[in-house]
């Protein structure tokens, strides 16, 4: 790790509408932090109360560092205030899922419905052995029944883990290897750019190296539909249609698991990730109703597939915990063309969208023409997720798809937080490049390896000083590594990520601790200069590394992916030379530009610097089973 170092700060702000912040569930953000800090252990006790619980909690904290127990001794089941609660209620016919399929299929699921399905499907794996403890890992397509999946392990109390269902039967037997899964849920295919992805074949290339896996359900979307092997998989419509419509939910104590998920792997292997009922579905709760200020009209669209925590968070149990509509489309963003999402935007009134940043700058790439053949009138809340939103790809998302009214929620935060833990809340002012402040609820810090806080202006490491409720309870299997995340930097959560504070309070998150370049003793960030890049008008994505040289010690060479009609001739590179050398100074110019079709990246949208570092050094790149193509 590094030491701290200076950042140049350009700020711009822009204030929302004084109506978003007077209707906000969070009208003044300075005041409810006060309550939080104030009074922890209240702030989470009246959140959690909003909530239905078969037995309430005896203290709300226990945190024997670097172990937290939050809500002590309550017994609840996440599906019943995902479901039960609403059915119960007038929300009984409101769509839940509004599912768009690549082809334009169309499905609305009611949470009356949906909650029929879940119950079904729990009966289902009840009936193959499935029980409260044993894993079931999910590998399927972006469709309703991957939902009703979690949902169903999580009514009986059996820890899911999702797999995405882009990977490969290596990626899939390591993990479910490492969970022990007992069941796997799949599909035969899925789809994506008019072709179909062969699930089902490559579960069973990885099952031929998972022992654990004694059934496989599976299904069948194909006309005509595959033939199921009767000595080991079922039928997902058979199993279901089989099975009893009524499944009390279990009594789940809060600190029981809920599921593991495997980390994305952009810089190393991946690691599971276990997190917990209680906490989890209080953390996600009251983040996708604050942050998102979703009201009961609302339309909710997170882009991110449930094989990432996001989807966890922010498909599945945040929106359903809340009883929002959750709009989910299996497809990817520029199929059959680039106004593929706005054509959805349009089509089902989206309130509130969630996306990550490289998807925007994707969109920015093809050009202002395609979002504006769309009316994007209905948008309120922008969001983003996954990586620092650089300032030009905010500016375009600010004023190509939000009309310069609606405010953007740009979220820092990790599989490991279980939640979002910096953003600007809704009718706070936004700063271009900076994520925000700590929500209501976290203690987030930039320090120095002593864990002390450094001046504004000043780079550092950006850290948790206290436990909440949706942490990361341990790694799976390997409860060592989880105990590194919290004794790195003494007393606190060591997020990894390198950021800044300006004298307002707000961050900026700058890259991974480990993409700092020392350039002839200059500390360089990966993320700064790939946002000047990027700044310029004819770039559309840049990653750039460090590499080694005998005289600065390392050099940066950047790759890049160019706009749609721009070209790397005529002297494009001596003028990204000069626009990198006018907005960080010379130290930060590439040595080396070299000019990509695409970047490799993870499926969940992160680029895999370490990929293009190994290639430049012929090197093996490790890990890659998280690689897109």
């Amino acid at each position: 790790m590094t030491e701290t170092f200076a950042v140049k700060l350009e700020e711009k702000c822009y204030i929302p509408d004084p109506r978003c912040k007077a209707a906000a569930w969070v009208p003044d953000y300075a005041q409810a932090y006060q309550e939080f800090v104030r009074d922890p252990e209240g702030f989470w006790d009246r959140i959690a109360r909003e909530l239905a619980w078969f037995k309430p909690w005896g203290r709300v904290r226990e945190w024997n560092y670097p172990y937290a127990r939050w809500f002590v001794d309550a017994k609840l089941n996440i599906t019943h205030n995902c479901l039960d609660r609403h059915v119960a209620s007038d929300r009984k016919e409101k769509p839940a899922i509004v599912w768009r399929g690549e082809d334009g299929e169309e499905q609305v699921v009611s949470y009356e419905a949906l909650h029929r399905e879940v119950m079904r499907f729990a009966n289902g794996l009840k009936a193959l052995g499935v029980g409260k403890g044993d894993r079931v890992c999910i590998y399927m397509p972006l469709v309703p029944e991957q939902i009703v999946a979690m949902l169903a392990c999580a009514r009986i109390g059996a820890v899911h883990s999702v797999v995405f269902g882009g990977f490969g039967p290596d990626a899939l037997a390591m993990r479910i290897n490492d969970a022990g899964a007992k069941v796997i849920v799949t599909a035969d295919v899925g789809y994506r750019r008019g072709k179909t992805v062969p699930l089902r074949e490559i579960a069973r290339e990885a099952l031929n190296h998972a022992p654990s896996v004694e059934r496989v359900v599976v299904l069948r979307r194909e006309s005509p539909a595959v033939d199921i092997d009767p000595a080991r998989e079922v039928d997902y419509a058979a199993l279901t249609a089989e099975a009893a419509p009524d499944c009390p939910a279990e009594v789940m104590d809060a600190e029981d698991p809920l599921f593991i998920l495997y980390t994305s792997g952009s810089t190393g292997a991946p690691k599971g990730i276990v997190h917990t009922c209680g906490g989890y579905m209080v953390g996600t709760y009251y983040t996708m109703k604050c942050v998102f200020d979703v009201k009961e009209n609302d339309v909710f669209w997170c882009t991110a597939d449930p094989g990432w925590i996001t989807g966890h968070s922010y498909v599945v149990y945040g929106p359903l915990a809340v009883g929002t509509t959750v709009v989910i489309a299996e497809g990817t963003p520029d199929y059959p063309d680039p106004g593929a999402y706005w054509r959805l935007v349009q089509d089902l009134g989206v309130t509130i969208f969630y996306t990550a940043p490289t998807t925007i700058r994707m969109f920015m790439r093809h050009g202002d023409e395609w979002p504006a053949k769309y009316d994007l009138s209905s948008l309120r809340v922008l969001g983003s997720v996954g990586e620092p939103l650089n300032p030009e790809a905010f500016e375009w998302y600010y004023h190509r798809i939000g009309g310069g009214r609606c405010p953007i929620v740009d979220t820092w935060w990790q599989t490991e937080t279980g939640m979002h833990m910096v953003t600007t809340m809704v009718g706070e002012p936004m700063k271009p490049g900076f994520a925000g402040k700590p929500v209501p609820g976290a203690v987030v810090d930039v320090v120095d390896r002593t864990g002390a806080p450094v001046p504004p202006g000043t780079g550092g490491f950006l850290v948790i000083r206290e436990p909440w409720p949706s942490m990361l309870r341990t790694v799976h299997g390997n409860d060592e590594r989880y105990r590194t995340y919290w004794g790195t930097i003494p007393g606190c959560y060591t997020a990894g990520d390198l950021a800044v504070k300006d004298e307002d309070g707000y961050i900026m998150v700058i890259g991974r601790a480990d993409d700092l370049i020392v350039v002839a003793g200059h500390n360089i960030g990966t993320a700064e200069v790939e946002s000047a890049l990027v700044s310029h008008e004819a770039v559309a994505e840049a990653a750039v590394i460090g590499k080694p040289d005998p005289l600065k010690g390392n050099v940066i060479k950047a790759f890049v992916t160019l706009r749609v009609g721009a070209d790397s001739g005529d002297g494009l590179t001596d003028d990204l030379a000069r626009h990198v050398r006018k907005s960080l100074g010379p130290v930060a110019v590439p040595a080396e530009i070299e000019y990509l079709d695409r970047l490799p990246k993870t499926r969940s949208g992160k680029i895999m610097r370490r990929v293009l570092k190994a290639r430049e050094l012929g090197m093996d790149p490790g890990d890659i089973s998280t690689l897109e193509e």
